[in-house]
């Protein structure tokens, strides 16, 4: 038998169970009233991604909500600014005619662009509801296709000279990566990596699109092109030949040589013509007459008419 504290305790246990067990009930019954009463949102992916010039769902599910005809909007954010895409049953902004609205608030875009790469919000009001607001964030991404690159490979290099090859595109979102090919085989970025480039002296920067020789070889040359390539999809320039040359040293000094002695004989020659007077040149006319020398004693007089002389008398001892 139990004594008068033990039933004493054994009844203030139970009472407590009970006020528990009547607190948890109101607690759920409060919880669940709250919630009949409450509009909540719901996503099945919160950050979707679509290729550019395809559909795309933004899903805004209604999971909770007594109010028959809630107010539900749709706000596209990007930089910060917010604009109206669904307002007062009407789709606007930029979506105008590239999306609908599948019942109940699920935003449908049909022909997503990269420009609605960006934060949407879906808003529902409920009136009659005691939460009568709720939202929900949507983060879409539009991947765009690269377009084809922009490449330069130089023409010819000669053999142990440096050489860079650089190629470019701007359109494609994610960002592109590159990668550079030679002969229709891929060029690894570390050159240790394979037989056929394991003597190569190149860098490869798959993220600015350049490939970088420090010392040509002969090996090296040969047709190169480059693939700029993302999660959407890639694109590729043409081939263009990379030729390899050597330098031929005996022939640069026996040209130079040859250079030199032309130079050297036309300077002689006309060194030589100078002293032997083909470069001065007399003209005589009749003001530049000079008179034979005196020798019989006799002054030559001109007369009036030209070329007419005659004698004067000199005095002779």
């Amino acid at each position: 038998m139990l004594d008068k504290n033990e039933e004493t305790q054994t009844s203030k246990n139970s009472t407590d169970f009970k006020v528990d067990l009547f607190d948890l009930t109101c607690l759920l019954v409060t919880t669940c009233y709250i919630s009949t009463l409450a509009v909540i949102l719901k996503t099945a992916n919160e950050k979707p991604w679509v290729n550019e010039f395809e559909s795309v769902e933004l899903s805004c599910m209604i999971e909770s909500i007594t109010t028959s005809h809630p107010r539900i909007e749709w706000k596209k954010i990007k930089n910060g600014e917010p604009s109206y895409v669904y307002f007062e049953k009407e789709i606007a902004g930029d979506l105008e005619k590239r999306a609908k609205i599948r019942e109940p608030a699920t935003l449908v875009i049909l022909n997503a662009t990269r420009s609605d790469t960006a934060d949407y919000r879906c808003e529902v009001t409920a009136p009659s509801d005691l939460k009568s607001f709720d939202e929900i964030l949507i983060s879409l991404v539009v991947r765009v296709k690269p377009v084809v690159p922009r490449c330069s490979v130089p023409k010819s290099v000669p053999v142990g000279k440096p050489a860079e090859l650089h190629c470019v595109e701007d359109e494609g979102y994610p960002k592109s990566q590159y990668q550079w090919f030679r002969n229709k085989e891929e060029i690894p970025e570390d050159p240790k990596t394979s037989p056929k480039f394991l003597n190569s002296t190149y860098t490869l920067n798959g993220e600015m699109g350049t490939l970088k020789f420090s010392a040509v070889r002969k090996e090296d040359a040969g047709d190169y092109y480059c693939r700029a390539r993302n999660e959407a999809g890639f694109s590729e320039c043409g081939p263009q030949l990379m030729e390899v040359y050597d330098i031929n040293i005996a022939g640069i000094i026996l040209g130079v040589v040859v250079v030199v002695t032309v130079l050297l004989c036309i300077t002689v020659g006309i060194f030589c013509a100078y002293k032997r007077g083909y470069f001065t040149s007399q003209k005589q006319t009749g003001n530049n007459y000079k008179a034979p020398a005196k020798g019989d004693g006799l002054d030559y007089v001109r007369t009036e008419d030209e070329g007419d002389f005659r004698h004067k008398s000199s005095f002779v001892i």
